[in-house]
């Protein structure tokens, strides 16, 4: 495991990654399970929100790996500062929280992805790569979540009431089962399955929806079919 000092970022395109947790043993074997996974460099760990910033100022990671619920500043508090001071850093919230005010609160703050701890170590690698890129993620099981939460609260309008927009009459009717599934937090592997497409057709669809929605992501993709009464 590798807790360089301030720099630049590493060569060959390696994410710098800080680690935040109040407990010592799962802060310090995250960093350990990262610490060996290749394009991954631990710069270091902090216990709390207010030492999350501190830390982050002084060794500009890429990507901040945060615990929601800390001693003292929380994850979320952290996560509003981090995305004021450092604008181009990337904080995915990682926790054993799936509640959606957490969700919510965190999303609201600047956090650039949710996911949970008993995700394994070479999926999580792969989440902290793609942070690193630029790309938001919601661990599945949290979407479904919340996607169930807003439409049993009654703040999803049907779509006949809403309308889709104009945006979203450019896509296909394939196109718009896609996106409903991916609002509900459905993997690329369980859309295949469900719609019985290939992963490549089901990757080549959403491609397409971002670029005719103008959407940068799979969360924003969400967030519009919630917002456009697609779920």
């Amino acid at each position: 495991m590798s807790h360089d000092g301030p720099g630049n970022g590493e060569a060959g395109g390696t994410v710098r990654v800080l680690v935040v947790d109040d407990q010592e043993l799962v802060r310090e074997g995250i960093a350990s399970l990262l610490g060996i996974q290749p394009g991954l460099t631990v710069v270091g760990t902090a216990r709390d929100g207010q030492e999350a910033v501190r830390r982050a100022l002084e060794l500009a990671p890429d990507v901040v790996l945060m615990d929601v619920r800390m001693p003292g500043a929380d994850g979320v508090e952290a996560v509003a500062v981090l995305r004021q001071r450092m604008p181009r850093c990337r904080v995915v919230m990682l926790t054993t929280f799936d509640d959606e005010e957490y969700v919510v609160r965190a999303l609201a703050a600047g956090a650039a992805g949710y996911l949970l701890k008993d995700l394994p170590a070479a999926d999580l690698a792969g989440a902290v790569r793609l942070a690193g890129a630029g790309v938001t993620q919601l661990d599945s099981s949290v979407a479904r979540r919340l996607a169930s939460t807003l439409a049993c609260a009654g703040e999803v309008p049907t779509a006949v009431e809403a309308g889709a927009g104009e945006e979203a009459a450019a896509l296909t009717g394939r196109e718009i089962e896609v996106l409903r599934l991916v609002a509900v937090g459905s993997t690329n592997r369980e859309i295949a399955s469900r719609l019985f497409l290939s992963e490549g057709t089901v990757k080549n669809h959403i491609s397409r929806i971002l670029g005719r929605l103008g959407l940068r992501d799979r969360t924003q993709a969400a967030l519009y079919a919630r917002d456009h009464g697609l779920i």
